[in-house]
């Protein structure tokens, strides 16, 4: 009796040290993404004013604002999720519901899981050779969108993927023993109920395209235009590759620090804006899903 009491003490102080680590490591790595984000904000909170936001950058991006920067990632973002979220969802909808297990689909999904690895300077690659070359689109918001929808399309496809295997199968007999076809069933049963989770894929986009430097390099990004694009033909500043060019290779980086730490700044709120914007829309769709 006395060793089982002495195994189960001992199994007791393990798992209490197991869980103290896991729950140190936890609080450091959040902790550490508030320092980082203390620091960004600190630094460029005294920078953002509303002439930065709204005025085109001056004097080689050492004065001015960033607000062709914001319009140009703006456009990327919105271009890139218009391509990328219907395709991905599509393309999901019918690799889970519509083929059969077989050695096809698996190399389908490793295909598809080895492309959401592949580094992102590779898509930019592949972008200027398809896009700006061969179809002709030249630098500009047309490639650019097109190579981050691409960059982003496996995380639209796996996220929805697995939204789709979450619906219970019992919805789908139902629906079918009703006389409903596979179409009325998955577009009008499956895809409502999964809609909110398959948001997940959608917020997940936003925030890697929003931060993405290397596809827009070669298909999009302009090092200095004080003007915005008036079309989708047209080249444009973005953000990130903004940050990129005065922090490393500006006219005058000292003095275009400041502004350095403001892009940065203006960067993260629209991530956050957007990422906030997303899960609004999952709360309420899913809210309208257990309504119904």
């Amino acid at each position: 009796m006395k060793k089982v009491n002495r195994l189960a003490k001992i199994k007791r102080r393990n798992q209490s040290i197991a869980f103290g680590l896991f729950q140190l490591i936890s609080y450091s790595i959040v902790a550490l993404l508030f320092i980082i984000l203390a620091f960004i904000v600190i630094k460029g909170f005294s920078v953002i004013s509303w002439e930065f936001i709204t005025e085109m950058p001056k004097e080689g991006m050492t004065q001015g604002g960033i607000y062709p920067a914001i319009i140009g990632t703006l456009c990327l973002v919105l271009g890139s999720i218009l391509f990328a979220f219907p395709v991905g969802v599509l393309a999901a909808i019918y690799m889970n519901e519509y083929v059969k297990d077989g050695w096809g689909k698996r190399i389908i999904k490793q295909m598809t899981n080895n492309l959401a690895g592949v580094p992102s300077i590779v898509f930019g690659l592949f972008g200027m050779a398809l896009f700006v070359n061969k179809l002709e689109f030249g630098d500009s918001l047309l490639a650019g969108s097109l190579t981050l929808g691409l960059l982003v399309l496996p995380v639209v496809i796996r996220t929805t993927e697995e939204s789709l295997k979450a619906v219970e199968d019992t919805f789908r007999h139902a629906s079918l023993a009703l006389g409903a076809s596979k179409w009325q069933t998955t577009s009008n049963v499956v895809l409502p109920i999964a809609f909110p989770n398959i948001l997940t894929g959608l917020i997940l986009s936003i925030g890697r395209v929003s931060g993405e430097t290397a596809p827009i390099l070669f298909t999009v990004a302009a090092y200095f235009l004080p003007k915005l694009p008036s079309s989708i033909f047209d080249q444009a500043m973005a953000l990130p590759y903004h940050l990129y060019v005065i922090s490393t290779s500006g006219t005058n980086i000292e003095a275009s620090r400041a502004m350095a730490y403001g892009t940065a700044l203006i960067l993260i709120i629209i991530v956050l804006l957007s990422n906030l914007l997303a899960n609004a829309l999952r709360k309420y769709f899913g809210k309208k899903v257990k309504m119904n």
